[in-house]
């Protein structure tokens, strides 16, 4: 008899997947602040395309501070045969494996 009632009773993951997706909805319409900040990155966005690479709403002061710590860290490190604005391309070699017989 209890394991009968078990059954009739919804599971807790169901009821937790249907209040989740009922109110992702209702929030999607009603959340200003979450409409605001997605306005915000919209109108960034829009800034970064139209700055073309360099910084955002940046003074001139700022744009040679940025030159400056550049230099120096070409510097310091080297970088004088690579753009240090960029991610490094890290590129393995896959080791060789002697697959010979095993020794009996």
């Amino acid at each position: 008899m209890l394991f009968r009632l078990l059954r009739e009773v919804p599971s807790p993951r169901w009821i937790l997947k249907r209040n989740i997706g009922l109110s992702a909805v209702v929030l999607q319409k009603l959340d200003p602040v979450q409409k605001l900040f997605a306005d915000k990155l919209r109108a960034y966005t829009e800034q970064s395309r139209k700055a073309g690479g360099k910084l955002v709403g940046a003074s001139a002061e700022t744009e040679k501070q940025l030159q400056d710590d550049l230099n120096k860290l070409k510097r310091q490190y080297g970088g004088d045969k690579q753009d240090l604005t960029q991610f490094p391309e890290f590129k393995f070699q896959e080791p060789k494996i002697d697959l010979g017989e095993a020794k009996q």
